[in-house]
């Protein structure tokens, strides 16, 4: 009979991805499976012991899955024995410039280019971006970006070859030039800058003095 994942990570570990996804039935399992250190072979009657680590991950609240019967209590309070928090992009966004940079190495490589610099207009894009689907999101819009921009353009990414959504399509966003052009120019350059040091306090994730630092403005302005 050819063993099953739980056999082969005898010794090791064993990691569950989004474990919130997992039916009632597969949980109820893997609850007896890790309070008696052992299991029963489909189809057969011995039980095996098993020494096994176990690493899960979910991006739902349990606690709201719990409530919702959707997640078994007793399952959390075996798993979330050392619980570690991941912070979404929105909290480190000072990560941003290394996580993209290591995408665009990977997927130009994997289209036979080599790896492209990023202009700093199209980093402080992503950085300002808000990024609701994290690190996959960004992965997706590189590998995006990647693929539809110009190969004589390739070496050097530009934000206007980045996403609409990244550089200013989103909800998010100021009405932009043409919005401008109806107001004196008073007013529109006083929307620049609102608009301007929203966008770059977002960047340094709302750091006062990281953002004066960067435009030249002294922080008590």
């Amino acid at each position: 009979v050819r063993p099953g994942l739980l056999e082969m990570a005898d010794g090791g570990t064993l990691f569950f991805d989004e474990v919130a996804d997992m039916p009632l039935s597969t949980q109820a399992r893997i609850l007896r499976v890790l309070t008696e250190q052992s299991f029963v072979r489909a189809g057969g009657s011995r039980q095996i012991g098993v020494d096994v680590r176990v690493v899960s991950s979910t991006a739902r609240d349990l606690e709201a899955e719990i409530a919702e019967k959707r997640f078994r209590e007793d399952l959390y309070y075996r798993l979330n024995v050392v619980p570690i928090t991941v912070p979404s992009l929105i909290e480190r966004r000072d990560d941003i410039p290394a996580l993209a940079e290591h995408f665009f190495t990977r997927y130009a490589r994997e289209q036979g280019l080599i790896a492209p610099e990023l202009s700093a207009e199209a980093l402080a894009a992503m950085q300002a971006y808000d990024w609701p689907g994290n690190v996959r999101q960004l992965r997706n819009v590189v590998e995006r970006t990647v693929i539809l921009a110009p190969r004589e353009r390739i070496g050097l990414i530009e934000a206007d070859m980045l996403p609409t959504e990244i550089i200013g399509g989103g909800a998010d966003t100021g009405a932009g030039i043409p919005a401008l052009m109806g107001v004196p120019l008073r007013e529109a350059r006083e929307n620049f800058e609102r608009e301007y040091l929203r966008v770059q306090i977002r960047r340094f994730s709302g750091n006062i003095s990281k953002t004066a630092g960067f435009i030249g403005m002294e922080r008590s302005a």
